[in-house]
Parts: structure tokens; sequence; C-alpha cells
């Protein structure tokens, strides 16, 4: 398996497609901003406001810091307040972003529905990074101190592994990490 080491410090902050605030990307492919296949960031929310619109892509929002939002999809309000539980939307979808109690930092994850699927989840302890044929899967740390197995490979807070092909690599979090695991439709 090819795994890389994304490291949090090495983010440059972005302004948001609508201009409404700042990113930091994690991972994209095929690496462009605009043409992505599937995009990671790290977004700090701190004002209620328009998400940018995506054509044709799906989103899955973790909420990683703060209390929560309240995210209205379409005119369909979705109270996203429990920590670290990934939330699907149309990323299409007209979509505005209200804050429950101060800024929060959203984990998001976009990909294009027609061609890849995302799949999002919160763990705790020892994962395998196995990425699918013709895949990929990230890992970004949420706490300081995961290390990927057979390594001296340490992460900390906001780092991320990205996976692809071959053999599986374990990380072992010293607390969560979130895990998203990209394969063709």
């Amino acid at each position: 398996m090819t795994a890389r080491i994304l490291r949090a410090a090495d983010r440059t902050p972005v302004a948001w497609k609508n201009g409404g605030g700042l990113t930091r990307e994690v991972a994209a492919s095929p690496g462009e901003a605009d043409g992505f296949e599937w995009r990671v960031s790290l977004a700090d929310v701190t004002a209620d406001g328009p998400f940018s619109d995506f054509p044709g892509v799906d989103r899955t929002l973790t909420v990683v810091e703060g209390a929560g939002m309240d995210l209205v999809v379409g005119g369909e309000h979705h109270i996203v307040d429990e920590p670290l539980w990934p939330h699907d939307f149309p990323g299409d979808r007209p979509t505005e972003g209200f804050l429950l109690a101060g800024p929060v930092v959203n984990l998001n994850v976009m990909y294009r529905r027609r061609r890849t699927r995302a799949e999002t989840a919160v763990v705790c302890g020892t994962v395998r990074l196995m990425a699918p044929p013709g895949g990929a899967v990230l890992a970004l740390s949420l706490d300081d101190g995961a290390v990927l197995d057979g390594t001296d490979i340490r992460l900390d807070r906001y780092d991320a592994v990205l996976a692809e092909g071959g053999s599986p690599e374990v990380l072992r979090t010293m607390g969560q990490a979130v895990v998203i695991t990209f394969s063709d439709v």
C-alpha cells in the first residue's frame, strides 16, 4: 500500500469558493481544487452564512470542534449538534449554516456522486486502513499520538494518512480518528 502522511502544519488556509470563510485542504483527487473527484478539508466557521454550491457533489459534514450548527439544506433544518457524527447532504442544494453556540471546526468530505462513493466513520483505538480496488482511504487523527503500526510515524491532531492500493496499513489512535473510504460507483 502506498501511504502518504499529510501534516496539519503544512496546510495553507484558502478562501471558500463563495468567499465566506477559510478552509484547509487535507487531500483531494486528482488534486485540482475545482476539478476534484473527491476532496477533504477542515473549515473554521465563525459566522452564520451560505455554503458554496457544488453541482453534482455530495457532502459529509462532521463537526470536530464546537457546539454544532443548524444546517438548512433546501429549506429543511438539520440540527448538527452531536460532535463527531457525520451528516450527509447534497452539495448542490441551497444550504446555509447557523452556529448554535459559537465557532465550529467542520471536517468536509465532498465527492462526485455519479463517479465516487465516500463512507465516513469516526473510530477509536486500532483501525485497519484498507483501500478498495482503485480507491483510497484517508484517516485524520483527532488527537495527538496516533501511530502507524511497524513504524515510528506519529500523527498529531489533524495530521492524516492517505493510503491507496496494496496491503493495508494499521493505525493505532490514542483517541479518535475520522476514516473516509473512497470507492468507484
